[in-house]
């Protein structure tokens, strides 16, 4: 069993820059991990993910903007979100896949707002 617990949520004026972290109680090597969205009233969205090896995919939206890294090291994803518009107003979910599991984090809120 891995728990996922994201940080780096706030507000923010639009134009700004936010960096979330999801820590991991466990090994995340062997997972592609994720960061989803929801905002209040809409499905939850797949914002980026990030495979084992590394590679990398973005919804549309925050392409060029956001930037998903991973550490495996540390067992840590990141979310490195630069540009930040009012529409990127959300909870934001950790999530962790294998072949056989998947683990959620519990979210952490993103406000873009002046």
């Amino acid at each position: 069993q891995v728990q996922l617990v994201e940080s780096g949520g706030g507000l923010v004026q639009p134009g700004g820059s936010l960096r979330l972290s999801c820590a991991a109680s466990g090994s995340i090597r062997v997972y592609a991990m994720g960061w989803y969205r929801q905002a209040p009233g809409k499905q939850r969205e797949l914002v980026a993910r990030i495979t084992s090896g590394g590679t990398t995919n973005y919804a549309d939206s925050v392409k060029g903007r956001f930037t998903i890294s991973r550490d495996n090291h540390k067992n840590t994803v990141y979310l490195q979100m630069n540009s930040l518009k009012p529409e990127d107003t959300a909870n934001y979910y950790c999530n962790g896949k294998s072949i056989t599991t998947t683990y959620w984090g519990q979210g952490t809120q993103v406000t873009v707002s002046s």
